[in-house]
């Protein structure tokens, strides 16, 4: 893998036994998201974590193929599918760039607090709008740190270098936006709550 899973596989622990920090725009972009899913659909989730929000939006769907680049995050997530008697959501090990898929093979693709943790995230949207079937939905929650906080800059290689923090991008709500609209989706909602600096989209690919 060209991205190194060792950061999120030592926080993995840690980081499933943390709460949510803003439980209602958790539970708001659960509602949103859910309003776009049929019972037929085949979802991928990119960068899926500990499988919380896959969990939940099984019930929804057909079938959800959940990525991530961490073994640790993932036994975790296969764990919980199996506490609560989840049977299709698959966990898979890949990272966003090694991860293939035929083109227009789902319906919906998520992406939740990735696209500023990736290299490239230009790239990652040009493979989410070839694997999306038209009419396709492209939800996603994306950290915009250049809204106000373009000073991490600086911290975030330092931070990186010593290993207190991944890999982060900073860019601003418009330049992901501007990102989004130019690989060929159009903009059907957006939401940023007042607090955080996530900005929750969904977009849709062209029939």
């Amino acid at each position: 893998m060209t991205e190194s899973p060792k950061f999120w596989d030592r926080i993995a622990e840690k980081y499933s036994k943390q709460p949510i920090a803003d439980e209602a725009a958790y539970q708001k972009k659960l509602k949103i998201s859910r309003e776009h899913f049929r019972p037929d659909m085949e979802v991928l989730e990119l960068g899926c974590g500990t499988g919380s929000t896959a969990i939940s939006h099984a019930p929804y769907v057909q079938h959800i193929l959940a990525t991530d680049i961490s073994s640790q995050m993932l036994e975790i997530a296969r764990r919980k599918a199996a506490d609560q008697g989840v049977t299709n959501v698959t966990f898979e090990q890949v990272t966003v760039g090694e991860f293939e898929a035929n083109d227009e093979t789902y319906d919906a693709v998520l992406t939740l607090s990735l696209l500023h943790l990736l290299e490239d995230k230009d790239e990652a949207i040009a493979k989410i709008r070839r694997v999306l079937k038209p009419g396709g939905v492209f939800i996603s929650s994306t950290v915009c740190l250049g809204n106000k906080m373009s000073f991490f800059k600086i911290i975030a290689p330092i931070g990186k270098f010593f290993g207190f923090f991944p890999l982060v991008k900073i860019f601003k709500t418009t330049e992901l936006i501007e990102s989004i609209t130019a690989g060929g989706f159009k903009i059907d909602y957006q939401w940023q709550p007042d607090s955080g600096n996530s900005v929750f989209v969904v977009a849709k690919k062209p029939e």
